[in-house]
């Protein structure tokens, strides 16, 4: 209980006024307020003088938090309000500073979205309530939190709310909210590992005399027991009792009751209500010496509760740990090349575009970049799943948190930021925790409600066995309230995709949108790109075969100048062949079929055959056609005012996996499709080596967009697999959609799920989970919904007894915890 207020003791007339020759006091901290000062802030109903501003405004946050009633009830001076005022109060308004937003906020216009971890959630009744609250805040445009982090996706219009008042508005009810940091989230997880194991200790220890002494009331309640022995041990287990009342199960009445605060049923409440019941009626027995007691129930219920509560807080870390490591590859800081033999190390933050960094053997990689010395192996594991290093040389990309393993290198950073690839695939990822799939939000309405049903069939129930035998009342109540805790249900969905996510990004496939796991279960058609999808998207030009007059080098020019401009392969395959480019301007770039510019005087089309037809009405003979492109080889074709100039032949090596993969949707019942803006001939080369049979060929973006449509209209679940600039409408129109890691940032915007690993048979191991997920979603819902079915019946007849309601709703919260963990155990083969 408060104390009263000791010190400064200031009535309400005298704070901080002069009285004669008495010098004013700071109200915060009573220090003397210097005569120069006129600083005040309303606090009750005057207003009251602080020394300086720092007093002013840590007494104004507590005022604007609604915490004004500290002033009453402090025993010792407020120097600094860090010993008594929450440490979030004085921090808060920090956060509405441009500068520090930058590091965690995205903006776009007046809307802002930041990543925050609230501390204090215990259920995923508590993820809904927070998520409700936080909705109903003016401002606030959205909210998602994801149960197994506890980290919240907030968007809000930042004219009509500021993030102080939004983590404010958080501390009100009960929970403590920050921007999300991955070291103090460890701590937090920590501390909470701690606690909780401290509190499950105590009850065990405490519960197993309870438990020794109830025996011995049991075995007395048949054969006799000398009236002081079983006096003395009534009160022996109410003492032992005590503390697991006061200390183990203090964090059930502390989510209790803020849940009633707001008027809203968590899943803590009937536990709470449970064992308050138990425990009263207990000492209320033991006073009068009359009754049964419930002193090793309420251990018990604590206990295994506790018990639960912790395996399903280590399986969570469990599951969030890939993810969570991911934030972790990027090392605190670089050693950047000043000049030649001189180098010094800066922090990692510090570094920019065109920055050369000295990356050791041993040492990650600080950011992307490209080797200008050095040949060695590569080590991206964290990033992409692949166990064996990756040969890296002069000129070759590197990702920012892989690890340098043989020789020192020198690289020259291309991307620092927000604009790394780990910083992206993080961004997208913490978009994938914002989503929740259907069978997510039916679980949390469905568990939300349920609370609700078991207070009201418990006080059905309760008044039933009050009318036809008081004595059982209070038994089969306390069975009715825990037994029917729906602990199961709400964990069922969250702790299979927990498990899943963790599983994916491990093998280098990282899910961006939530809905992803469960619509690539239920996809009936797969579709693929060519190049960059199942083919290593990486051609090189093998011949240039002329048609005008131009020599084959000016022709390279010509076609790379234009070339510059666009990020597809091929355009990619002409650029890095050509030694001297030239330079194009005015340049249109239609994706995935070619390009218009003028180059010098002359006004240049380069693309496919149907491109440069349409429009120079140009056409290459038949047979001329067929000639250059009989062995599969891709054609991009050079042509200006005149006529034809130039067709360059590329080829392209098939992609690792990728016949493992077809053949292995082909066996699941799924249809494989190939959709690729190539000729024909390419197009069909590569299906018929990878075992595809439908394929279309020459297709624009706009006609791959239409097939897959069709395919909609015909009730397909379609799943998309695909990069390139030209691929993102489609990407974005199938139900599901992957796009490769190396492939555009574009395209890994639009996509569902994001391959970061260059092998296919990784998607084969995603579909397979994708289907573990869900089939042991429905085995977890269903067990949840049958035990509970089943237990109520039995507890409110009076056949389940309080210690067994216990053990039932405990374990049945494990079963579903340790049943969706099996997903986390998968090994892909190879």
């Amino acid at each position: 209980m408060l104390a009263p207020q000791l010190f400064p003791s200031h009535d309400a007339d005298d704070a901080g006024d002069v009285r004669g020759n008495v010098t004013p006091v700071c109200y915060h901290c009573g220090l003397s307020v210097p005569s120069d000062l006129d600083l005040h802030v309303r606090i009750g109903n005057a207003e009251r003088a602080m020394c300086c501003h720092g007093c002013a405004a840590v007494a104004q946050a507590i005022v604007d938090a609604g915490l004004e009633s500290f002033y009453q009830y402090r025993t010792v001076p407020s120097i600094t309000g860090r010993e008594v005022v929450p440490e979030f109060l004085q921090r808060t308004r920090v956060y509405d500073r441009v500068e520090v937003q930058q590091q965690f906020v995205r903006e776009t216009g007046t809307l802002r979205e930041a990543s925050l971890i609230i501390e204090g959630i215990t259920c995923a009744a508590c993820v809904w309530l927070n998520e409700r609250y936080l909705a109903s805040l003016p401002g606030v445009v959205d909210v998602q939190i994801n149960y197994s982090t506890h980290r919240a996706q907030i968007r809000w219009d930042n004219t009509r709310i500021l993030l102080s008042e939004i983590l404010n508005a958080v501390s009100r009810t009960g929970y403590l909210a920050h921007p999300y940091d991955v070291d103090r989230q460890q701590a937090v997880m920590q501390h909470a590992r701690r606690n909780l194991l401290r509190r499950l200790s105590i009850a065990g220890a405490l519960g197993m005399q309870i438990m020794t002494l109830s025996v011995a009331l049991y075995v007395g309640a048949w054969y006799g027991i000398e009236p002081q022995f079983e006096k003395f041990f009534r009160w022996v287990s109410l003492l032992l009792c005590a503390p697991v009342i006061g200390y183990s199960a203090q964090p059930f009445f502390t989510a209790a009751w803020r849940d009633l605060t707001h008027r809203r049923a968590g899943m803590d409440v009937p536990v709470a209500l449970g064992i308050t019941l138990a425990f009263v009626a207990s000492v209320f027995n033991t006073v009068r010496d009359a009754g049964a007691v419930y002193f090793d129930s309420v251990a018990m219920f604590t206990f295994f509760l506790l018990g639960a509560r912790y395996l399903e807080l280590t399986a969570r870390n469990r599951a969030g740990e890939a993810a969570e490591v991911l934030v972790q590859c990027v090392p605190a800081t670089a050693t950047r090349i000043i000049s030649d033999g001189l180098a010094e190390v800066v922090a990692v933050g510090d570094l920019r575009v065109a920055d050369r960094v000295r990356v050791l053997p041993g040492e990650t990689i600080p950011a992307d970049g490209r080797i200008v010395v050095g040949t060695t192996q590569v080590d991206e594991a964290l990033l992409t799943g692949e166990s064996q290093p990756v040969a890296k040389t002069v000129d070759a990309e590197v990702i920012g948190g892989s690890v340098n393993i043989d020789q020192p290198l020198e690289i020259q950073v291309t991307r620092v930021g927000k604009d790394t690839l780990l910083s992206t695939l993080l961004r997208l990822m913490e978009r994938a925790q914002a989503d929740k799939p259907a069978f997510a939000q039916l679980a949390d309405r469905v568990a939300a409600r349920f609370v609700v049903a078991v207070l009201i069939l418990a006080a059905a129930v309760a008044g039933y066995w009050w009318l036809h035998d008081a004595v059982r009342a209070l038994p089969i109540t306390l069975s009715v309230l825990v037994v029917t805790c729906p602990c199961a249900l709400s964990l069922a969905t969250p702790a299979a995709l927990s498990a899943a996510t963790g599983a994916l990004t491990r093998l280098g496939l990282l899910i961006t949108r939530g809905h992803a796991l469960e619509t690539l279960a239920h996809s009936t058609h797969v579709v693929f790109d060519k190049t960059g999808t199942l083919t290593v998207g990486k051609p090189t030009l093998t011949e240039t075969v002329l048609f005008g007059g131009l020599s084959a080098d000016d022709c390279l020019a010509t076609a790379a100048a234009l070339a510059a401009h666009s990020e597809h392969p091929a355009a990619r395959a002409l650029t890095a062949a050509c030694k001297q480019p030239l330079r194009a301007r005015d340049v249109i770039n239609t994706p995935g079929a070619g390009m218009t510019g003028r180059v010098g005087e002359r006004c240049c089309v380069m693309g496919s055959v149907s491109f440069i037809s349409a429009h120079t009405a140009k056409r290459l003979p038949a047979e001329q056609l067929h000639s250059l492109t009989q062995d599969g080889a891709s054609l991009v074709l050079l042509a200006d005012q005149s006529g034809l100039l130039a067709a360059f032949r590329l080829a392209d090596a098939l992609r690792p996996g990728a016949r493992e993969l077809v053949a292995n949707l082909q066996a699941t019942g799924r249809q494989v499709l190939l959709l690729s803006g190539d000729h024909a001939v390419a197009a069909q080369r590569i299906a018929a080596q990878v075992g595809i049979d439908v394929v279309h060929a020459n297709l624009s973006p706009e006609d791959k967009l239409a097939q897959v449509r069709l395919l909609q209209s015909k009730s397909a679940v379609v799943a998309m697999i695909g990069d390139g600039i030209n691929d993102a409408p489609v990407l974005a129109q199938a139900q599901v959609s992957i796009a490769m890691g190396g492939g555009t940032p574009i395209a890994a915007a639009n996509a569902d799920m994001v391959l970061v690993s260059d092998r296919l048979d990784r998607l084969a191991a995603g579909f397979a989970i994708a289907n573990r997920s869900f089939a042991i979603i429905r085995q977890n819902l269903i067990w949840a919904l049958l035990y509970n079915l089943g237990a109520l019946p039995a507890a409110a007849m009076g056949y389940v007894p309080p210690w067994l309601a216990a053990i039932g709703m405990s374990g049945s919260s494990l079963l579903v915890v340790l049943n969706a963990m099996r997903l986390g155990r998968y090994r892909p083969a190879g």
